[in-house]
């Protein structure tokens, strides 16, 4: 007999990435695209994050993938046809959050622009419809079919009705369905809570460099992964997202905002500075490792490697401090900023912190030791303590700087008076 305590499940890898979409029920619809060979790994990232994927098949999908696949992916058998326990599908998908088409036909976005319901997944979506439930269509096919002028048409119908469409990308007359992280990042946007609606944030992230001629740098460790799932969390809640990004060892989400690309901390300096000129920015989260130092003369051509066999001696002055520009443009403004400290002690490093919030006139720091290992700098993880100008000081264990991100934009949301049940 099978030792059924043995057999594993696609929920073993329940939130391993994340919690966002915790409690929440997307229904995958999957239709005859050959991008529906992504379906399973879009699926197993959506149950990564906390959901639970209940999986929707038309014919055609099934000439691309088995439906054992899908049923492996998810756990729960996929709906294939309307049978007669599905006459009625109203009482079936009521506590469904979210319905996500992916990849999406030509053929199935025609017929839900018109009314017709003659398979599981069609029926499915007008029902959705009907219910008023958030879906999401992600097209993929050639791309003179989508850019057609009936498909447009019937894809602005859909948008006018409230249907929510994520753009494909467009290589070698293909439009491809784009990268998986990119559309689950718009399904947790959908179904989270809208806490940050109407705010401004504007979030500094990464490392800055400073050049001691034009291949020569000094720089440090840090990779900007805090920033970056910081303002993707603020997006999530709605928030409008402006991130001044440094030279960052992970590709920011070019959806999720403004994104300003910088190298040198001058030009993180100007950048914030006039965006809180231009905009009246309500929160600035200053995450980024910028560099304390230049060098005060920076050759115009590379230095001779054998000019250096006898030493290179470089004189350094400071940079500016981009956190003490803040409050000084924009009074207004909260301010969160961060600080990294090596090697002290609990008390060392809050005390350090606290000097600092005051001195920036910061209404919150979050501070952190990098000399622990595997943590902080150029790691998925971090270990913080947030401070605030009443010198309270809340600890937040190891964790995943996703994580992290979201207890921070909680507390922040938590000071300025925002519901967490706030939604659109």
């Amino acid at each position: 007999m099978e030792n059924k305590s043995n057999k594993k499940s696609p929920y073993d890898i329940l939130r391993t990435w994340g919690s966002e979409l915790a409690d929440k029920k997307i229904l995958l619809c999957v239709t005859g695209s050959i991008s529906a060979y992504r379906s399973p790994d879009l699926a197993r990232a959506l149950i990564r994050h906390g959901a639970i994927v209940i999986p929707c098949m038309s014919q055609g999908a099934e000439k691309i993938i088995h439906p054992f696949t899908l049923h492996w992916a998810t756990g729960i058998k996929p709906l294939r046809e309307i049978t007669a326990e599905m006459e009625h599908l109203t009482p079936l998908y009521e506590d469904i959050d979210l319905v996500l088409v992916a990849p999406a036909t030509a053929n199935i976005i025609g017929k839900i622009a018109n009314g017709i319901a003659d398979d599981v997944v069609s029926a499915t979506l007008l029902t959705a419809m009907g219910m008023n439930k958030p879906i999401i269509i992600v097209p993929t096919m050639h791309e003179v079919m989508y850019e057609s002028p009936v498909l447009q048409e019937n894809k602005k119908k859909l948008e006018s009705l409230g249907i929510k469409f994520i753009e494909p990308i467009v290589v070698e007359g293909k439009a491809k369905i784009p990268d998986i992280t990119e559309i689950v990042d718009h399904v947790i946007k959908a179904v989270y809570s809208k806490d940050m609606k109407d705010l401004k944030v504007l979030v500094t992230a990464g490392p800055t460099l400073e050049y001691i001629d034009p291949i020569r740098i000094i720089t440090n460790k840090s990779s900007g992964k805090m920033g970056i799932e910081i303002a993707r969390n603020a997006w999530y809640r709605g928030a409008k997202v402006y991130l001044v990004c440094g030279r960052c060892k992970m590709k920011p989400p070019m959806y999720i905002g403004e994104i300003i690309q910088v190298e040198t901390t001058e030009e993180m300096y100007n950048a914030t500075k006039e965006l809180l000129k231009r905009d009246k920015i309500d929160i600035v989260i200053a995450t980024a490792a910028a560099a304390d130092l230049k060098p005060e003369k920076t050759s115009t051509e590379k230095i001779k490697t054998d000019s250096l066999r006898n030493g290179l001696t470089v004189k350094f002055s400071l940079t500016p401090k981009i956190i003490d520009m803040v409050k000084e443009v924009s009074p207004e403004t909260m301010l969160v900023s961060f600080k990294a400290e090596y090697d002290l002690t609990e008390k060392e490093l809050i005390n350090r912190a606290y000097e600092r919030l005051k001195t920036s006139n910061s209404d919150i720091i979050i501070v952190n030791d990098v000399s622990r290992k595997n943590i902080g700098f150029d790691s998925d993880e971090n270990e913080v303590y947030i401070v605030n100008k009443n010198k309270e000081i809340i600890k937040l264990p190891r964790a995943k700087k996703r994580e992290i991100a979201k207890i921070i934009i909680d507390y922040v949301t938590q000071m300025l008076g925002r519901s967490k049940n706030e939604q659109n």
